[in-house]
């Protein structure tokens, strides 16, 4: 039966955890945004970045008032008040340097996908266990309000046996654009089908059985286009689709037996929901700011909580979760032929 009201988010104060000393690699687009949510609504302090230009971190520890800026990674990793680095370069320079990062003794958090692929995933969470730090993807998207009510309704059978997800996520880019470059592991699996499969893998459980088809970008060099059908081991159907070429809504359906969950586009971000009564009886609602980056302090402060617990898994985002994320997408794009450059080596 539809619950009489939709549970309460799980937040956890961000004064209650403790405040780790972190380091930025990586000062791009999506590393700007999170120093600005971490210190906009945390106390965690945000003490050095590095990157591959001396003259790029320079600037950004000057926008953002961070004491530290290193042309190198190794430089930054020397220094004793560091607790933890998040890793923001691109999808294909994760897996070094997170591993620089672990060989140097430091916690790690590491932006979506972990790694390439679920071998070095895998590679990074037991050199992680070994060295007893924690390792956690950025799958900023878990971390929020929303989806902690949406795991929660999950976990108490709100929506009955759950047969069907639809999803798409698709974005216009031009041609200069990133992803369209071989060289930082281009295409839209990484970008964007990584929340697609994602949310699959959340509300199933590792598929039993894919299905996929691509269709390459104009020129050959990168996937445009994939589309995907699993079936879960629930019997769940989940019918996906990602694009380059162009802008789609990219909403999700939960449907179940006994209730429907319709996360408008984009799924993934801060924003609304409604559950419906297959009846059609009742419909309930929830109401979140769509204020996007500003709530990426949440996997932060979490992380920071996990710390400071001991824990070297995420309960909300365990290693487990990642690697079926990654195997999975590892598997659709064995079957439309799309191979990294780092693979091929």
């Amino acid at each position: 039966m539809l619950p009489s009201s939709l549970p309460t988010p799980r937040l956890r104060d961000p004064d209650s955890v403790p405040v780790l000393r972190w380091g930025i690699v990586g000062p791009g687009w999506i590393a700007e945004r999170f120093v600005k949510s971490l210190r906009e609504n945390t106390r965690q302090q945000i003490v050095a970045v590095a990157s591959r230009s001396r003259e790029r971190a320079a600037d950004f520890a000057r926008t953002w008032s961070i004491p530290g800026a290193f042309g190198d990674v190794q430089e930054m990793l020397a220094l004793d008040r560091l607790d933890a680095v998040y890793v923001a370069t691109p999808h294909n320079h994760h897996y070094p340097d997170a591993l620089k990062v672990i060989e140097a003794g430091k916690h790690v958090l590491i932006e979506k996908p972990l790694a390439l692929n679920a071998r070095e995933a895998a590679d990074l969470g037991e050199r992680a266990r070994a060295r007893n730090l924690l390792c956690m993807e950025a799958m900023w998207c878990d971390f929020l309000p929303k989806y902690d009510v949406l795991s929660q309704l999950l976990a108490d059978g709100a929506l009955g046996d759950v047969h069907s997800l639809i999803a798409d996520h698709g974005e216009h880019f031009t041609t200069d654009h990133r992803i369209f470059n071989p060289d930082l592991a281009g295409g839209p699996m990484l970008d964007l089908g990584s929340y697609l499969v994602g949310l699959s893998v959340k509300v199933a459980g590792k598929p039993k059985k894919v299905i996929a088809i691509g269709q390459p970008a104009p020129g050959g060099r990168v996937n445009g286009q994939t589309s995907m059908l699993f079936e879960h081991g629930n019997g769940m159907h989940a019918v996906l689709n990602t694009t380059l070429f162009s802008n789609t809504p990219c909403a999700a359906t939960i449907a179940g037996r006994d209730a429907t969950l319709v996360l408008p586009g984009p799924f993934y971000n801060p924003g609304p929901f409604t559950l419906t009564a297959s009846d059609g009886s009742r419909t309930l609602t929830f109401e979140d700011p769509k204020n996007r980056y500003d709530q990426l302090y949440h996997e932060a402060i979490h992380f920071a909580w996990c710390v400071g617990e001991g824990l070297r898994e995420s309960p909300i985002r365990p290693l487990q979760a990642t690697l079926d994320t990654l195997s999975t997408m590892d598997e659709v794009r064995r079957q439309i032929g799309v191979r990294f450059n780092e693979e091929r080596d």
